[in-house]
């Protein structure tokens, strides 16, 4: 894969999006769940609310990065509040 010139950070991420994708799968075979409606008013399922998680937390590191708000590491910390309040809610 050298012509993608990879970065450790690069990897990282899609690492931790593919181990996301593998948990989730599993967790859709051993504990099958229906789905439930939350403050969006349809209905979600697991996989539906990591899908909202990540489509939302490309956004506000976008927006972090525009506005420049503080140091980018700290947007992690939005988006483990935001991925929070869509599992809890959504």
């Amino acid at each position: 894969m050298a012509w993608m010139a990879w970065t450790l950070p690069t990897a990282i991420f899609f690492g931790v999006i593919a181990c996301l994708l593998i948990t989730f799968t599993i967790l859709a075979i051993k504990f099958p769940e229906t789905p439930r409606v939350g403050i969006l008013r349809i209905e979600t399922t697991r996989g539906d609310r990591l899908f909202i998680t990540l489509l939302g937390s490309a956004f506000i590191n976008l927006i972090w990065l525009g506005l420049e708000v503080a140091p980018q590491p700290y947007a992690l910390l939005a988006c483990l509040v935001y991925a929070f309040a869509v599992f809890r809610w959504v």
